[in-house]
Parts: structure tokens; sequence; C-alpha cells
């Protein structure tokens, strides 16, 4: 049993059965013991390996729609340009190398950083030296003035809770510990009543509080003082019901309740809540398409090819082998599973990406 699952074991037996969600939130935020805010989870030494890591082409093909989403928006003098869970800060930093070919995008922006692991932090500060980025424990004291927000698997992350449809009617489910003190899912004894949707008996649904509060306050900015803000994510296009928690650790599959704060927890995202909630705040909508169609009609293919042209035979091998990952379907390729959901004030045109228009070379 280690630090952090003792003091999980410890709340449980003085306060009873905790939510799904506060058992995430304590697993990847703890200060001393959370899984975010004690490593660098990245890359192949770590547990996972986002699309920026994968290949540069992922974020200058973000960064140049940036470019231009800047340039629909009448080019601002001043505007933020702000990053949610920006990771090592790879994402932020090959975006702003690709927006050198649009003078002005760079001296317009200020960049913003929403992050609270010191790990992080330090990472992010290494890979955007000379851009003095501004940091923030939360997503209100980000958003201010027109903002291009890009948040590339952040709301996997964000804690939700789950009930379980029973004979009774929904139960939510909790974690508490077994007859031998281990930690154990179990249900809440009383019924809840206030859910609105029925399903057959044993269903599960999740509700994302926090991600849905999240893109509600995204879209209520956008509408109101101008920009777009950029969701890319692994999730469903449409509502249903199932358990999506998972656990990963050293890229494989763990036990969500073995070994607390060691591994990463994450949930699938459902785009169908998110697309409303941000319809419902006054933004307008834009996808979500897969991250396959939406890469390649940002030029994926010839951004690979332009790439490929002037690398040597093991680097052509890499980019290729980058190239499939970003867009293959199934279980080893981010195509599909991968979706992109972009909101933006109602007055810009439909956005690059969402509409087959492919943004410009970089030669």
């Amino acid at each position: 049993m280690n630090a952090l699952e003792a003091e999980i074991v410890e709340i449980i037996r003085a306060d009873g059965p905790m939510p799904v969600s506060r058992y995430m939130g304590l697993c990847l935020g703890h200060p001393r013991h959370g899984y975010y805010t004690t490593r660098d989870p990245f890359g192949r030494e770590g547990d996972f390996t986002t699309a920026p890591e994968i290949s540069q082409m992922f974020g200058e093909l973000i960064g140049l729609w940036a470019a231009h989403l800047w340039q629909a928006m009448g080019a601002p003098a001043r505007f933020r340009l702000v990053e949610l869970g920006p990771g090592r800060g790879t994402l932020m930093s090959d975006m702003l190398r690709a927006t050198r070919i649009l003078p002005g995008f760079r001296e317009a922006a200020s960049i913003h950083l929403v992050e609270t692991s010191p790990a992080l932090r330090a990472r992010q500060a290494a890979a955007l030296t000379g851009f003095d980025p501004v940091w923030h424990d939360g997503l209100a004291s980000a958003l201010e003035g027109p903002v291009i927000l890009v948040a590339n698997e952040f709301l996997d992350a964000l804690p939700l809770d789950q009930f379980v449809m029973t004979q009774e009617g929904w139960r939510e489910r909790l974690v508490g510990l077994d007859s031998e003190g281990k930690l154990a899912f179990g249900l809440a004894a009383q019924a809840e009543g206030a859910l609105g949707v029925s399903a057959p008996a044993g269903s599960v649904f999740e509700q994302p509080s926090l991600a849905l509060d999240i893109v509600g306050q995204v879209a209520g900015h956008v509408a109101a003082e101008g920009g777009a803000a950029l969701f890319i994510d692994y999730g469903s296009v449409r509502s249903g019901y199932g358990d999506t928690l998972q656990a990963m650790r050293k890229h494989g599959f763990v036990d969500p309740l073995a070994q607390p704060g060691e591994a990463d927890l994450t949930v699938h995202v459902d785009f169908e809540r998110m697309g409303h909630a941000a319809l419902k705040a006054g933004a307008a909508l834009h996808g979500p398409a897969s991250q396959r169609d939406f890469l390649l009609a940002l030029g994926l293919a010839q951004r690979a090819q332009a790439l490929s042209l002037k690398a040597d035979a093991d680097q052509r091998d890499a980019i290729s082998a980058a190239f499939d990952r970003l867009i293959e379907p199934g279980e080893t390729g981010m195509g599909e599973l991968f979706k992109v959901l972009a909101l933006s004030r109602p007055d810009l045109p439909l956005l690059p990406g969402f509409d087959l228009h492919r943004l410009p070379d970089q030669g």
C-alpha cells in the first residue's frame, strides 16, 4: 500500500465511500502524491504518448490552424493563445514554430498555460524559452479578451461521477473498502432520482460535470469576447452508456484501484454532450470530426511528403510511421478513436479542418 492509498483508505474509514470523481481527483492531483503533480508521464519512458510527442507534424498543423483563425478574427493586435494541460510544452512549441510564416501572429500572441504540475511547468518553461508564457492554476484567469484555445487530451483526465442502473433505479458508484480493507467499487445505498434518464439494468451512466462546466465556460467566453477553441481527445460522437474509466501505466492498462497515483486515470469524452454545452453557452459548433479527417483536411499528407523530401531513409521511415499512427483506425492508431471539436464566436466562418480547407504549405 503506497502513501496515497493509505491516505484514501483513512478518508474512507472516516467519511465513508467516496464518489469516483473524488477518487480520480486525489489520484491525479493530490499535492504530494498525485500522478500529474509528481512526474513527467509522457513519451516512451513514461506511461503514454500523445500526438505532439509522436510527430512535429501534429503541432505544426494546429499552429497553422491557429494562424488562419487569427486572420479570420481580423488579426487582432493582442490576443491570448491558451493551452489547457500543455504537457511538456511540445504542442505549443511546434505551433509557434509553424506560425513564423504569418507576420504579426507571434507578436500579437501572449502565451497562457493552464497547468498545476510543478514538474510539467519546468518542462514547459524549457520548451518555450523566449516566449515568456504565463501559467495559471485554473481556467478563469487564463481567459481575457480574444482567445485561441487548444486542449489536446485534457478533457479525458477530468474527474467524473458514475451511476449504475439497478432494480431500484440509478445508484451512484463509489470507491470504498472490501472485507479485507482493500479499495473496491460499490454502490450507494440510496437510489438517485434526479438523473432524468432511463436505461436497462446494469447500465453505467457517466456525469462529466467538470468537463461540461469547462467547455461551457470557454464557449461563453469566445462567444462574447471573440476567438475559438479546439478540443482534441478520445471519445464518442454520440452519447451512450458504459464504464469508460481506465488506468494506464507503462503503455498498458492496469486496475484503476491499484497503486493510486501511480497510473494515469482517464475516461472517454462524450463529444455530443460537450457540443450541447457549447451551444447552450452561445458558441458556434464545428465538428466533431475524426482526427483522421481533421488532420488530412489540414494537409497532413502534404506536410509528411515535404518533410520526407529533406529526410534520410531512417527519417522517412519515422515520418511514415508517425503519419500512420496519427490517422490509422483501430487500437494501434488514433485516427478514428480521437475526435476534434471546435467552438467559436458565431460570426466566424466555418473553421479549417471541418470544411476540407487545407492550410498553406510551409515548404
